[in-house]
């Protein structure tokens, strides 16, 4: 399948998301045509002045519910790549179905926009999630894109609103994964577009989009903010192992995705590498960053964390290496406190 080459006409959907802005930041650097959803005048109004150095590069267009099976049918058209980023993530749902029904249908619903009303579309970039990769584990294992996090969905089926939150959200992101994959797959001989998936994991970095308070802050940031203004129990500062990226290093992945032939039908595991809240604290402190907590150095047990391997990622899309835990958290913390001064 073709590339979309640089100069061509790219839909961003949920532009003004924490991912978003940055991944229609990246694209603008790289001379992309940019047109965005958000749900309304005003959110699409700060993208303009935020992109104001691309004056005639960037437009936006209003789509107040992803929810509805036409939601895209009007944007999509006339563009040559999209990239669709707007899925909900918190961990607030008490019926699963708030994270699953916009998650399922926002991600078939622009697929079969596009199939209906753009043939000139060539590639679909979707942003999914590790938590439809990663899985618990009594052992440290070795997760690659060719697992997948079927623990989640069987959980929400069985306990339905009792399930905890956290397999609420991941079964969202399996089941809208799966559903795209399974969408594409069917009607591979009526599209004229391939496929990408990335699949972050925690995403670190300094927010550009619009946030009123520290309280609005997207859900990784604000677990960052909370794992620093919160000195967890012992356990829980080494127990919790997860993975991270910087948002500035997936939003190249999502243009390079667009870019490189070889990437087309490929799911992409995007991630720098795994840390604890206490690895948070000891890299903060050790780069001389004021008031971060002690923690507990002395329970870290690296040995004892899953490893992610992005090798595929950094070969097929060609990113030589991603930003490290310290630059990352630095940068995340100094835009937070240059924002919301006394907050964290």
């Amino acid at each position: 399948m073709p590339v979309v080459p640089s100069s061509a006409k790219v839909l961003v959907t949920g532009a003004s998301g924490f991912l978003a802005t940055h991944v229609v930041t990246q694209l603008l650097q790289d001379g992309y045509q940019v047109i965005g959803t958000v749900r309304s005048q005003e959110k699409g109004d700060y993208l303009i002045n935020l992109y104001d150095n691309y004056r005639g590069q960037f437009s936006f267009v209003i789509v107040p519910d992803i929810e509805k099976e036409d939601a895209f049918d009007e944007a999509v058209k006339g563009v040559d790549g999209v990239v669709h980023t707007a899925s909900p993530f918190h961990f607030l749902a008490e019926d699963p179905k708030e994270l699953i029904g916009p998650a399922v249908s926002g991600t078939v619903g622009i697929l079969k926009s596009i199939a209906k009303n753009a043939p000139t579309v060539k590639r679909v970039v979707i942003t999914a999630s590790a938590a439809s990769i990663i899985t618990p584990k009594d052992k440290p294992y070795a997760f690659t894109e060719a697992d997948w996090n079927d623990h989640s969905p069987a959980i929400v089926e069985k306990l339905g609103a009792k399930a905890p939150q956290g397999d609420k959200y991941r079964a969202s992101k399996t089941l809208a994964e799966k559903a795209a994959w399974e969408y594409v797959e069917k009607n591979k001989e009526l599209i004229s577009f391939d496929l990408v998936v990335m699949n972050p994991p925690f995403i670190f970095g300094p927010p550009i989009h619009e946030i009123s308070s520290i309280s609005a802050l997207n859900e990784s940031n604000a677990q960052f903010v909370k794992a620093i203004k919160t000195v967890p129990p012992q356990e829980n500062a080494v127990a919790f192992m997860g993975g991270f990226i910087d948002v500035r290093d997936i939003a190249l992945a999502h243009s390079r995705a667009l870019q490189k032939e070889e990437a087309g039908g490929q799911r992409f595991f995007v991630t720098s590498a795994s840390f604890s809240w206490q690895d948070v604290y000891n890299t903060l402190r050790e780069a001389r960053i004021a008031n971060i907590p002690e923690g507990y150095p002395s329970a870290l047990d690296p040995s004892k964390y899953h490893t992610q391997d992005s090798s595929k990622a950094k070969r097929i899309l060609e990113i030589k290496e991603f930003r490290p835990l310290q630059e990352t958290l630095v940068d995340t913390i100094n835009s937070i406190r240059a924002r919301f001064p006394g907050s964290v």
